[in-house]
């Protein structure tokens, strides 16, 4: 099994103006595209030829020697991950399953909101902020560089990439007006909530 570079599940002008084409055209074409074609050099010859990418991040994780397989396999996954988690006309207060989640796990929708941006900020440099299920409840969390929850036995639900490249050429330094943006519009509840079933 290649690992192979998923389709947009939109047209790359489709979450203009919060997200341009031009940051998709970098962010999609160049960082995953290079991601995909990293990891399948890097495992060509191994016992990880042919695997999946979740198999392949949970072999990596905890040797040091495979941290160049782990490293480009986690983002290959963390952004195939990250479209599926916004849609135009997305964000806003979520209904259905995950609505009623948020309200008894986390204190509700304003609480849900302001911790996930908080901790997104308080990311210091590279990496992702996640809502994550761990041991059946919500939680939100942070993760450096590639790091992923896949790689630590957690069910991730949704993820914001604050990568700069996720977002400089829109925001430039503004992560915490990239993150309200997000949280705002970009947001694909129907995502999350398939994934609670």
């Amino acid at each position: 099994m290649t690992i192979t570079l998923p389709e947009l599940p939109f047209k790359k002008d489709a979450l203009a103006p919060h997200i341009t084409e031009q940051t998709l055209e970098f962010h999609y074409g160049k960082h995953h595209k290079t991601y995909v074609e990293k990891t399948n050099t890097l495992i060509e010859g191994t016992d990880l030829e042919g695997k999946d990418l979740e198999t392949i991040i949970r072999k990596a994780v905890n040797d040091s020697s495979l941290t160049g397989i782990f490293n480009n396999a986690a983002q290959v996954w963390n952004h195939s991950f990250y479209w599926q988690c916004m849609k135009p006309g997305g964000g806003g207060t979520p209904s259905g399953a995950i609505a009623d989640k948020i309200n008894a796990d986390l204190g509700g929708y304003e609480k849900f909101t302001e911790q996930l941006k908080d901790t997104g900020i308080a990311q210091f440099g590279s990496g992702w902020v996640w809502l994550v299920l761990k041991e059946e409840r919500l939680e939100i969390m942070k993760t450096g560089n590639a790091d992923t929850p896949v790689a630590h036995g957690l069910k991730p639900l949704l993820t914001i990439d604050v990568w700069e490249h996720a977002y400089y050429l829109d925001y430039q330094n503004r992560r915490p007006d990239y993150l309200s943006t997000f949280i705002q519009h970009l947001i694909n509840w129907d995502f999350v909530n398939s994934l609670l079933k």
